[in-house]
């Protein structure tokens, strides 16, 4: 081979070469390479009134994964079965503190029956049932030592075990976080976290502080954005026309290994607004 044709190999190769860094570098900027996930207390209004019909709507409107927030009244057969003729994978759940701690190896047995990967904390309480008036530093700091037993039995039975957020967390005493203390005492080979982006920003919190310090230890995200009022208030609206800036917060969350969008209120159909926050997320360039 002449220098001239070697020097023009040499080239297109190295144009090629170029090339393929630039797609490998366009793949590495879209970390959200995931199934798009629904939580589905976004229709716990239609459910009931018809499960299987609401669930096969979601398949059509993009949906593939969602989580749990109750089985109204199925067995665990009954509610894999509808799960699976709509083409869709139950792959977490949510229960209150209350009922892990009191009928914990019921849901695990159920939770396996489903095929659940995860079982979702989804609210705390106060450790004295006769207190009134929001949990404070002792009590967050008794639940973490509840989400540590329980979180110890969920993983014997071969799920992972994690805590959901509201705004409350994100409250302190003594100037500390009960968030941060909940991060600080729990096992992270026992309990993950499962970070609601739309109340911690709700909450006057960056979702990106935490995602960037520990991401391993958030799997999972709730997508929610949210509109602020005149009052100061938030509430849920469809993805894109709230505050949240998802973009960041995607970036730093490195560990994600599902996300479940969760819309809580509606000023339109709640089935087309679920297809615009599936179709956001689906278009969203990271």
């Amino acid at each position: 081979m002449s220098f001239t044709s070697r020097r023009k190999f040499m080239q297109a190769t190295g144009a090629v070469a170029a090339a393929v860094c630039v797609g490998a570098d366009r793949l590495a900027a879209k970390p959200l390479n995931k199934p798009v996930g629904l939580q589905l207390h976004s229709v716990r209004e239609l459910l009931p009134k018809d499960f299987d019909g609401t669930l096969s709507k979601l398949r059509a409107a993009g949906y593939t994964e969602v989580e749990a927030a109750g089985y109204f009244d199925k067995t665990a057969a009954e509610f894999r079965h509808a799960m699976d003729a709509a083409g869709l994978r139950c792959v977490s759940t949510h229960h209150p503190l209350a009922a892990l701690q009191s009928k914990l190896d019921e849901l695990i047995e159920y939770g396996h029956a489903l095929g659940l990967d995860y079982m979702i904390c989804s609210s705390s309480h106060r450790r004295d049932p006769a207190a009134k008036g929001p949990l404070d530093l002792d009590d967050w700091r008794w639940a973490a030592r509840e989400l540590n037993r329980i979180g110890e039995k969920v993983k014997a039975a071969g799920m992972t075990f994690g805590v959901h957020n509201h705004t409350p967390e994100f409250a302190s005493e003594g100037g500390v976080v009960f968030y941060d203390e909940l991060l600080r005492l729990t096992d992270p080979r026992l309990v993950v976290f499962e970070m609601d982006c739309g109340w911690v920003v709700a909450a006057g919190r960056n979702p990106v502080d935490y995602l960037s310090k520990t991401p391993e230890r958030f799997p999972l995200l709730h997508v929610k954005d949210m509109a602020k009022e005149a009052s100061g208030q938030f509430h849920s609206t469809v993805m894109g026309r709230g505050v949240v800036d998802y973009k960041p917060i995607l970036r730093a969350a490195t560990g994600l290994k599902h996300y479940f969008i969760e819309q809580e209120e509606f000023d339109l159909d709640t089935m087309e607004a679920l297809r615009l926050d599936a179709e956001y997320m689906r278009k969203l360039d990271l």
